[in-house]
């Protein structure tokens, strides 16, 4: 068959991807060019190629290049050319243009000028004067390129990107070409597992069902020279014929989509319908920290936000910092994005293997490549197993010397206290940050763990980092024969104000545990401290032993414990004061929970302790009063800041004006930095006394506090 000269043109980067597809239907691709692809094939072609390309923008008929030096040139010609070999007489044929570094810069004219050539040449060639423009469509190009002209006819009518399918729209989606080819451009292929975890209105998932059924993405829409004489309709019909006839089944293929938003879910499961693949993909709404997978290999492909459109750039940057931990979950797996984030490998803190230019439309884009293990690692064991090296998730060089080196701490701690539970102490600190490295806090609440980490002077890259966590929480869950479930993890970091009662979980797993023959209730999930201060096991006792008979008073009283204690201890009343309404609520529960109900006994009072003292009468006064502050606050609810360092002394005389001669205040810190100013109380006011050796538990070697008594003369 004689060979007729095409374009494929594409978005600029996907040039490759093209002259792979044009390979696999047959032709040979030649020359490429920023954005097209040429290529000679027979008639045929240009109805397979609208039917099969994935990746390319349009398919065009190359009607002719040449020198263009000025205009009388370019009209001799574009006369030359045969375009009566393709345009009817009644055919209608617009012309539009662009010049790029070219002498002739008038788009307009040139346009003009190309008209009129090809009308004079169809006039001629058709023995006609008058070209009605009434009959099938032939959209002409002009395309000048340092002086040199390029003339086509788009043989595709509307972009191949318009398969036909989507139907529900969404916030900037992406076109499905540039989908088809970031899936060329992945390791994904339809035997793997495929995840956009970012799906939108679906584009990606569908493009790859496409793929895996071996579907033509033309094969639901028309195309503009499906009215051209010169193609007839039996090559069209054969095009279609052979699209069907190289169908697949579906398969047990593994397709996830998901994304935060429940409209564009809604749509992406309405355009899988109306592509016929609604039945091999899976879509759901899901937070992308919500990410997992039980699949061992895959490919997560996906075209994240970029923040063009996204006023909350704050939040964007948070989205992508979090990246390398969401990913690290499935180490054994490959990622590809498309972004214009800047900056994204410093973000995330890992370089990425490969990197490819593209555009989104007008949006100057990278492809960030990052590639786990090939499926095939798996029949490659090595002596520790199987060799996986992941994309995120890697562990630190020396993770598995500071893994043995906690498993043995871990298990001679947990040897000593082994017997504390039958002695009445099920809650105890069984390891704080003994070995170089392993900046953690590992407490046991009965059969339960609360683990802390503790920022580290060197920061790990996140996805190392968070790969190193869960080595060391298994290790835990190993040594303490605790399940994971009943683990709790909890980053530790500066905290003040409004900001050391924030919740940093929304699980509500509440506990009951006991301690000294009392119940407290504890929360393990959702805050950085548990409720129960464990270093201040023997102050409580102390505070118990003290009680009896006394009006007692707790300050910063927190979830009210040392209250439980002095209500036991037999204090004729108690009052807590605290400035948050959910933890009096807490405390109050701990105090029913012991049996001390007595509201007119056991007073609770929100507020700021100062102002509580401030506004108490003269003759208000207490016998046994904690003073067990934060370091530092900005609490709203505040009418000022409070700096224990600074406020201590002022505070302390404060309350020593409401406590009765004879009286004990206990004082409390955990400050490192703290000194205590005991020169400058009020002068002969209290006899001050340091308690911290009797108040710290042998669990608690690294004295997390300080304690003082101030007896009032």
């Amino acid at each position: 068959m004689p060979q007729l000269s095409l374009i494929a043109t594409s978005a600029f980067g996907v040039e490759a991807v093209v002259k792979r597809e044009l390979d696999a239907l047959g032709y040979t691709p030649g020359q490429a060019e920023a954005g097209r692809v040429y290529f000679e094939a027979p008639v045929d072609a240009i109805c397979r190629c609208n039917l099969w390309l994935r990746c390319a923008d349009r398919v065009l008929l190359h009607v002719g290049s040449f020198p263009s030096p000025d205009f009388d040139a370019l009209f001799d010609q574009v006369y030359a050319l045969p375009w009566h070999e393709w345009i009817p007489a009644d055919a209608e044929f617009p012309v539009r243009g662009k010049s790029i570094r070219s002498k002739l810069t008038s788009v307009p004219a040139c346009q003009r000028t190309t008209k009129k050539a090809i009308v004079l040449k169809l006039q001629d060639a058709h023995g006609v004067k008058i070209l009605p423009e009434t009959g099938p469509k032939f959209q002409i190009e002009i395309a000048l390129l340092n002086d040199r002209a390029t003339l086509t006819i788009d043989t595709s009518g509307d972009g191949l990107h318009k398969r036909g399918y989507r139907t529900q729209g969404g916030t900037a989606p992406i076109k499905e070409t540039l989908a088809a080819a970031l899936l060329e451009l992945s390791y994904w292929r339809p035997s793997r597992a495929l995840i956009d975890p970012f799906c939108g209105v679906g584009t990606i998932p569908i493009e790859a069902a496409m793929v895996a059924q071996n579907l033509a993405p033309g094969r639901n829409r028309k195309f503009v020279s499906e009215t051209w004489p010169r193609l007839p309709q039996d090559a069209w019909q054969a095009a279609r014929t052979e699209a069907r006839d190289l169908q697949r089944a579906s398969g047990d293929m593994l397709i996830w989509g998901s994304d935060l938003d429940d409209r564009a879910i809604a749509a992406a499961v309405a355009n899988a319908k109306q592509a016929n693949v609604d039945d091999c993909i899976h879509f759901e709404p899901r937070a992308f920290e919500q990410l997992n997978t039980a699949e061992a290999f895959g490919c997560i492909v996906t075209n994240p936000p970029y923040g063009e459109r996204l006023e909350d750039t704050q939040a964007l940057r948070s989205l992508y910092e979090s990246m390398p931990g969401v990913l690290a979950k499935i180490p054994s797996w490959s990622h590809f994005m498309l972004t214009s984030f800047p900056s994204l490998e410093a973000t995330i803190g890992r370089k990425a293997d490969k990197r490819r230019k593209l555009y989104n439309g007008r949006i100057s884009c990278t492809y960030y490549q990052f590639y786990g293990p090939p499926p095939s690692r798996r029949d490659r064991p090595t002596e520790r197993g199987p060799e996986i090296v992941p994309a995120f998730g890697r562990l630190p060089d020396n993770a598995e010397e500071q893994a043995a080196d906690f498993r043995s701490r871990l298990l001679k701690r947990a040897r000593h206290f082994r017997r504390w539970p039958g002695r009445g102490i099920p809650c105890y600190r069984l390891y704080d940050r003994d070995v170089p490295g392993v900046p953690l806090v590992v407490d046991r609440y009965d059969d339960c763990l609360h683990v802390s980490e503790f920022k580290r002077t060197r920061e790990l890259p996140e996805d190392q980092h968070q790969a190193w966590l869960e080595l060391m929480v298994k290790v835990v869950g190993e040594v303490l024969e605790v399940p994971r479930d009943r683990t709790f993890l909890k980053q530790r970091q500066r905290q003040s104000g409004a900001n050391q009662y924030s919740r940093v979980s929304e699980e509500q797993f509440m506990l009951t545990v006991e301690e000294a023959g009392l119940q407290f209730r504890v929360n393990l999930s959702d805050y950085a401290d548990t409720g129960l201060f464990l270093d201040h096991r023997q102050t409580r006792a102390m505070i118990r032993d003290r009680a009896t008979g006394c009006k007692f008073l707790n300050l910063f009283g927190y979830t009210g414990a040392f209250t439980v204690y002095a209500a036991a201890g037999g204090a004729s009343s108690t009052t807590t004061v605290d400035l948050s309404a959910n933890y009096l609520e807490w405390a109050e529960k701990n105090m029913a929970l012991n049996g001390f109900s007595d509201s007119a006994k056991h007073r609770i009072v929100r507020g700021d302790s100062a102002r509580f003292l401030e506004s108490l009468p003269a003759t208000e006064m207490y016998d046994l009063v904690i003073v067990d502050p934060p370091t530092f606050s900005n609490s709203k609810a505040m009418t000022d800041t409070w700096d224990i360092q600074r406020d201590h002394v002022s505070f302390l005389n404060l309350v020593l004006s409401h406590t009765n001669t004879g009286g004990v205040i206990m004082f409390s810190t955990n400050a490192r930095k703290f000194r205590f100013q005991d020169d400058e109380l009020t002068a002969d006011t209290a006899d001050v006394r340091e308690i911290t050796q009797q108040t710290v538990p042998d669990d608690f070697p690294n004295k997390p506090h300080r304690a003082w008594f101030l007896t009032k003369k």
